[in-house]
């Protein structure tokens, strides 16, 4: 880093604060979509329904670990899911005394629907984007995210060409 130069600085000036409006942005909208679903599910909601529906049942712990969070956030997130019934409690297969988080048919539907109002919400905002010009995007924002959640856990940056889905 001792070796930028003022364009460098420039552009990393930009890029900071533009990250900061892009985190101000979403928060405001949560990104939520269009129509009825729009603004309809927090961003911990939606990431532990989407961890669960892509890697299935599994204990708070390992939910936790595979989030890059605490065990005590999960449970403070995860417990209106389980009130509302779009997650759902069960024992594990193998020691009765164990509890496995496991997204329920309903949770599944709900998830189902956020995601597809979110798909057209980045739809409208990227319609006047090349393909390429969305992968790209894709591309660096994944970079992006996957560096930031290296840092956050004390691990070197992975290889520009890994991703993580958090």
């Amino acid at each position: 880093m001792d070796m930028m130069t003022a364009g460098d600085t420039g552009l990393l000036e930009t890029l900071q604060h533009e990250v900061a409006v892009f985190a101000r942005r979403a928060e405001q909208t949560r990104l939520g979509g269009v129509g009825q679903v729009r603004n309809s599910m927090d961003r911990a909601a939606y990431l532990l329904l989407n961890r669960l529906d892509k890697e299935g049942p599994m204990g708070v712990k390992a939910l936790a670990s595979s989030m890059g969070i605490d065990s005590s956030t999960v449970t403070r997130q995860v417990a209106p899911l389980v009130d509302t019934g779009l997650v759902k409690r069960t024992s594990h297969p193998e020691d009765g005394r164990a509890v496995v988080l496991q997204l329920s048919p309903r949770g599944l539907s709900r998830l189902d629907e956020v995601r597809s109002s979110r798909r057209e919400l980045m739809a409208q905002l990227t319609e006047e984007w090349e393909p390429e010009e969305r992968e790209q995007f894709c591309a660096l924002l994944t970079r992006f995210n996957t560096a930031l959640s290296a840092r956050q856990s004390g691990q070197p940056a992975p290889p520009a060409d890994s991703g993580t889905d958090s």
